[in-house]
């Protein structure tokens, strides 16, 4: 398996997002061919991508789940085609199933919406692997997530559930190097709640491993700018980076790899972190 090399200082880390699905929110049923994945994989990875994020169920609000044999039919054939990509390949799963296929089909990474709560297998075959894995919050399920999300204090409860996460996948065996961890921004939370997290993203450095944020195309931009559909989001979901790298996050999930590069440059050298 891939050593861990994605923790820099400064550098961003960009996950470019291949969705090999009919309904995912922002491009389903752009990329289900296996061939147009495979290509569209390629170019995320020449315009920056170090890692490249393959899923085959939609985990949008109001989902409905598709079977880990369709899972993987959709996504074992890209995983194969991209292993020449250059990019860690990383399979976005919930089932324990779909992650040992696709560890074998060439994925070095799981990241998992459910934290690998979902599956009873799964942290064990995290363990096993030894493979990198990102551990997300979410709220209820992708069916129900949105229904009426309730917290307390959100930032302390997402917190609480992503460091009990960790100590149990130590638990199991999985290197504390290996893992990171995703606040779920749109997984259950109003825009209130993702505007909280968002604006304390930093909160999380005290769980000593890296952040991964998945903002891009989120819903709540168009909570703040109505009539933004899921492919007018760019703006937004720039600035949703810029501002998390501000706090001090490296790690961003992206539907749109070479924009956000060159955001992140151009920030990177305004504030004087890059020469």
């Amino acid at each position: 398996m891939s050593e861990p090399v994605l923790r820099p200082v400064d550098e961003p880390v960009l996950m470019g997002i291949v969705n090999v699905t009919p309904d995912s929110f922002s491009d389903g049923g752009d990329f289900i061919d296996p061939s147009a994945a495979i290509e569209h994989g390629f170019r995320l990875a020449a315009e920056g991508a170090k890692i490249l994020d393959i899923g085959g169920e939609s985990t949008r609000p109001g989902a409905v789940p598709v079977t880990p044999e369709v899972e993987q039919k959709r996504v074992i054939p890209v995983l194969e085609g991209l292993v020449g990509s250059g990019a860690i390949l990383s399979i976005d799963t919930r089932n324990a199933s779909t992650m040992r296929a696709a560890l074998k089909a060439g994925a070095s990474m799981v990241n998992d919406v459910t934290a690998l709560s979902h599956d009873p297998e799964s942290l064990s075959i995290v363990a096993d692997r030894d493979c990198l894995v990102c551990l997300m919050h979410m709220q209820g399920t992708p069916e129900t997530m949105q229904s009426a999300p309730v917290y307390k204090d959100v930032l302390r409860e997402v917190y609480d559930y992503l460091a009990r996460r960790i100590e149990m996948c130590e638990a199991a065996g999985v290197n504390r190097s290996r893992i990171f961890v995703d606040p779920g921004i749109g997984f259950g939370k109003t825009l209130e709640h993702n505007l909280i997290l968002l604006n304390n993203m930093d909160y999380f450095a005290a769980l000593e491993v890296p952040v991964l944020l998945g903002a891009s195309r989120k819903r709540f931009i168009e909570s703040l700018c109505p009539g933004a559909g899921p492919k007018q989001r760019l703006p937004g979901s720039l600035s949703a980076c810029i501002a998390a790298y501000a706090k001090g996050i490296r790690h961003f999930r992206v539907h749109d790899v070479a924009e956000t590069a060159q955001a992140l440059a151009v920030y990177r050298h305004i504030s004087g972190q890059k020469e």
